[in-house]
């Protein structure tokens, strides 16, 4: 469920809203153990979406590294290449 989640700290152009919404909505659904909530835990489920996304936002802001940022089409090539290999 969690394959989705990915590094998103230190790349070029950084993470984009979108990217860590997914990563909040995927580690929630993880924890829960559901990928759509009961219309009874729908609100609760989507404060906790919210409140990692702050969360995440707040942790990306405050973290540093003295390495150069990595790019993402590198990361993603690299990525599918090992993919190919393991499942070919």
């Amino acid at each position: 469920m969690c394959r989705n989640i990915r590094t998103l700290f230190n790349f070029e152009p950084p993470a984009t809203d979108q990217e860590i919404h997914d990563a909040a909505l995927q580690f929630v659904r993880k924890i829960s153990g559901s990928t759509k909530p009961s219309k009874k835990n729908e609100a609760a489920f989507d404060r906790a979406v919210e409140r990692v996304e702050a969360t995440v936002h707040e942790l990306l802001g405050e973290l540093t590294t003295a390495s150069p940022p990595r790019n993402r089409e590198e990361v993603a090539a690299k990525a599918k290449a090992r993919a190919a290999a393991r499942f070919s």
